[in-house]
């Protein structure tokens, strides 16, 4: 099972003034986060794309050039491009030349976006919200397969007899879907034999998704997909610690108010400390603990679903570069040992 982080370069807010941390001083935090990521032994770094105040990174193929030549071994990876408001074409582009500079290890998750900011944006109608991804991933996958390109649609100018360079590496480029849970995205990644990652955030129970990842079994096989090359994962808040208590006080606060701030705009409830607890047990979908805690709890789930792919996303509410830091270090050192000792064997055996 591979084993990664993901951040979205969360900028820290000072509840006492407001004001916002400098994007510079996090980008400069967030190589160094990266660098200790790959030295670590962790298979995947994952960057998001947003494009709101408190967030860093609007552009994650940017950071990701830029971690492929002070990492060596970390594949290197969106976690998500939104693909609905970008152009396939020079999205290929970008992430084939991250693939060319760090010798292979660049991927795409795409997905259709969690927030919206980039519609408008970049001048998109919301109404063309599926309508657009769907079209968009159709452009993508056919410019991954073959380099001359003929291609017709609603929501971008025609190609015809159109080569698209440079090509990545072994001319392919690995594309995954990142999904949130709705049975559409489920079933298409199964039926185009993609690989699939779910979101599973918050104090979700881990149980709700088992269907989920059913269907997109069932669908993976049903449209004759090699089950050799089956390739499912998720996508969970986190932050480790030395100590389960400390890290759990510590990380509350920060995590209720980005909660808080994202669902002013949804109309969400505000989020409590019941829900906070209750994600943290082995039932809920946070991974925030010690690495005894983390450990059981990423073979639980591997147990659960089938997972080939866990990545623990460490920064939602800005915790500190420190407490990142430590929290790579503990992720590297202390539980990917054990999850990869592990996990071969069913929960049983190592409980």
């Amino acid at each position: 099972m591979e084993l990664g982080i993901s951040m979205f370069g969360d900028l820290h807010v000072d509840p006492a003034t407001g004001k916002i941390q400098s994007t510079q001083k996090r980008l400069a935090e967030l190589m160094e986060e990266i660098k200790l990521a790959d030295e670590v032994g962790l298979d995947i770094l994952g960057v998001g794309e947003h494009h709101r105040p408190e967030y860093a990174i609007p552009s994650p193929e940017i950071i990701l050039a830029a971690a492929a030549v002070v990492t060596k071994n970390i594949k290197l990876t969106s976690s998500v491009t939104v693909l609905s408001s970008s152009d396939p074409v020079k999205l290929y582009q970008n992430f084939a030349m991250v693939d060319l500079l760090s010798e292979g290890r660049a991927e795409i998750m795409a997905g259709r976006g969690s927030f919206t900011e980039s519609f408008p944006l970049f001048g998109y109608d919301l109404q063309d919200y599926s309508a657009l991804y769907e079209e968009k991933l159709d452009l993508l996958l056919k410019i991954n397969a073959v380099q001359k390109i003929n291609w017709e649609g609603r929501f971008r100018p025609s190609l015809v007899n159109q080569e698209v360079f440079p090509r990545a590496t072994n001319n392919n480029l690995a594309v995954w879907v990142a999904a949130g849970g709705t049975p559409e995205s489920v079933f298409r990644a199964g039926r185009l034999g993609l690989p699939l990652i779910f979101a599973i955030v918050a104090g979700t129970p881990l149980e709700r998704f088992k269907p989920l990842f059913e269907l997109y079994k069932n669908t993976y096989q049903q449209f004759g997909h090699d089950m050799a090359e089956f390739k499912v994962g998720m996508f969970s808040h986190a932050l480790f610690g030395e100590d389960s208590q400390a890290i759990g006080d510590y990380y509350y606060p920060l995590y209720a108010r980005q909660m808080d701030r994202i669902g002013l705009s949804r109309g969400w409830s505000l989020f409590q400390r019941h829900q906070y607890d209750y994600g943290r047990t082995k039932a809920g979908a946070m991974f925030v603990g010690d690495a005894a805690e983390t450990i059981d709890k990423i073979l639980y789930a591997k147990d659960l679903y089938g997972i080939t792919r866990f990545i623990a996303h460490l920064d939602v509410g800005a915790p500190s570069h420190s407490h990142l830091m430590k929290a790579i270090e503990i992720y590297g050192t202390q539980i990917a040992p054990k999850v990869r000792e592990f996990s071969g064997n069913s929960q049983s055996d190592h409980i």
